[in-house]
């Protein structure tokens, strides 16, 4: 009877343990050097918690840039930093990384809701990641001039709502595999959306209105994405650009080593980029470039996480030389 009991002991320590793991997987920092700091944003729409990547041996006097990473469906914020490997980059270039969360009780998958506008489900969400870019900025050495927002999927376009809401806030923007602003309202239409079924709407700016306190924006899409059509790659940047009244460049066609080639091709007004399209031919619906054995990631693809900063970095460059003040 005891031997019973203590294989039973055993097994039920075994089953809780398998139990616990993903729990205690999620609450471990990917790898990289710096701090893995926890955090909860609470809002009229609820609350969002969300992590913080801060490098190590941030000086008292050093303010820092800010990137802010959200998610695709499926993932979290552990996993979306363990794929992408930004905190590598922002270790070395010294800036931190904020990675909203959304929660399960909100959307099933770990989508965010972008294309709910009709309940405004999309805005609430929009808002309670500004609270969580508030929070940071009062709570950490962040420079508030530079600031940039990307995303993956669900999150490439929960990225482009938050810039349509509040284009002051960020020096850049960057879409990778989603859909543009202005495209779907409710579930059904994002489905329409996600297979390049739908036109969308010009964004409510103007060229002068652009210029003067719109990001550029950079779009980063598959040419075999089975997920979200590339068509709404090309329609992001085009809206954009009609926005701005830019036009396209020639296409040049990049590759380094072996991996996948792409075509950038950049649109200007008056010689200043204001968007830029990155097509992969290819990739399918992963983050490019990013972390083997990961889901959502192909590390064959061009370093999708490089391109990201250095086109944050330009901008941040742009704000300073122009002398913008902090918003």
């Amino acid at each position: 009877m005891a031997a019973v009991t203590r294989n039973a002991v055993r097994a039920g320590t075994r089953a809780a343990g398998q139990a616990l793991k993903p729990s205690i997987d999620k609450a471990k920092p990917p790898p990289s050097d710096g701090d893995w700091i926890a955090g909860v944003a609470m809002g009229a729409a609820g609350m969002r918690r969300f992590r913080l990547y801060r490098p190590p041996d941030v000086r008292f006097s050093e303010r820092l840039p800010l990137m802010v990473m959200l998610h695709g469906c499926g993932q979290d914020a552990r996993s979306f930093a363990a794929s992408t490997r930004m905190n590598r980059i922002a270790a070395r270039e010294r800036f931190m990384v904020l990675y909203p969360e959304q929660d399960r009780l909100a959307n099933a998958q770990g989508c965010w809701n972008w294309f709910d506008t009709t309940s405004g489900r999309a805005y609430g969400e929009a808002a309670l990641i500004m609270k969580a870019i508030d929070q940071v900025c009062l709570l950490y050495p962040v420079d508030r001039a530079r600031i940039a927002v990307a995303g993956l999927s669900a999150g490439a376009s929960m990225a482009a709502l938050l810039v349509t809401r509040h284009p002051e806030r960020f020096r850049a923007v960057v879409m990778h595999s989603g859909i543009p602003p202005g495209t779907a309202h409710s579930p059904l239409s994002a489905l329409g959306a996600m297979h390049g079924r739908r036109s969308t709407k010009p964004l409510m700016a103007t060229p002068v209105s652009m210029a003067a306190s719109w990001p550029p924006l950079m779009v980063i899409h598959g040419g075999i994405d089975p997920v979200v059509s590339a068509h709404n790659g090309q329609a992001a940047v085009q809206v954009w650009a009609d926005a701005a009244g830019a036009q396209p460049g020639p296409g040049r066609s990049v590759q380094r080593g072996e991996r996948y080639a792409m075509t950038v091709t950049d649109f200007k007004r008056r010689g200043s980029t204001m968007a830029t399209l990155v097509e992969v031919g290819r990739l399918g619906h992963a983050w490019s470039g990013g972390a083997e054995k990961h889901p959502f990631s192909d590390r064959h693809g061009p370093d999708a996480s490089r391109m990201v900063w250095a086109f944050a970095a330009r901008q941040f460059r742009a704000t300073s030389a122009s002398g913008k003040a902090l918003c």
